[in-house]
């Protein structure tokens, strides 16, 4: 009798435990033992590998196009100021008169003057007369080729004069320049390659050197 009682309540416990854990269903022995996980609690999904994440694509630099019969130049690269020419040294002025000369370089090109404008007094007539000359040329959609500037030889003694100013002797080359209109035909004459000499004048105040007089040598 006893032995029968036993088993009636292992069975009616089990029967309890499963309705309120609201587990799987699984069978009570007689011996009041539960068959063990199923093979679905045992084991786990597959973790997924991790997404790479995409390179970014470098973004291409424009290239550099020079002007011709069709049309302007193109992504022109902007004159940087060297480190060396913002000292007051013979080769920081040095320095800045080759930097001076692309920032000019830099303006025929594309007709952009500001570069050499901020570097440049007004009381240097010469460059004025280029800079209006320049800004004429490019006007209503005109433009020019050529005229590309170097500057071979370049020497200073470095002597400060009484008006606080130092003299740079520089060789300039500028190749033949040619004039078109919006339509893309030549306006006039073009102008031939020139080798001179100049008197280049600059002052350095502030801690930085501005260029305040330009002379060709005759």
């Amino acid at each position: 009798m006893t032995s029968r009682t036993s088993f009636f309540v292992r069975k009616r416990v089990c029967a309890v435990v499963l309705a309120l854990s609201l587990l799987p269903a699984t069978a009570c022995t007689a011996g009041g033992t539960t068959p063990g996980a199923t093979a679905s609690s045992e084991s786990s999904s597959p973790t997924a590998p991790p997404t790479p994440t995409p390179t970014p694509t470098p973004t291409p630099t424009a290239s550099y196009r020079p002007a011709d019969a069709s049309g302007r130049a193109q992504n022109v690269p902007v004159p940087v100021l060297p480190e060396a020419a913002k000292a007051e040294t013979k080769e920081g002025l040095e320095a800045f008169a080759r930097y001076w000369f692309s920032q000019l370089n830099f303006a025929y090109e594309t007709g952009v003057s500001s570069g050499l404008n901020a570097v440049t007094s007004p009381t240097c007539v010469f460059c004025s007369n280029i800079v209006s000359s320049l800004a004429k040329n490019y006007a209503s959609d005109r433009w020019l080729v050529g005229g590309h500037i170097e500057t071979p030889s370049l020497s200073t003694t470095f002597a400060k004069e009484a008006d606080g100013q130092y003299q740079v002797i520089v060789q300039v080359q500028q190749a033949r320049i040619a004039y078109f209109d919006a339509g893309g035909f030549e306006i006039r004459e073009s102008t031939q390659p020139s080798d001179t000499g100049n008197v280049m004048l600059a002052t350095y105040e502030s801690g930085a050197w501005r260029l305040v007089g330009l002379h060709p040598i005759r």
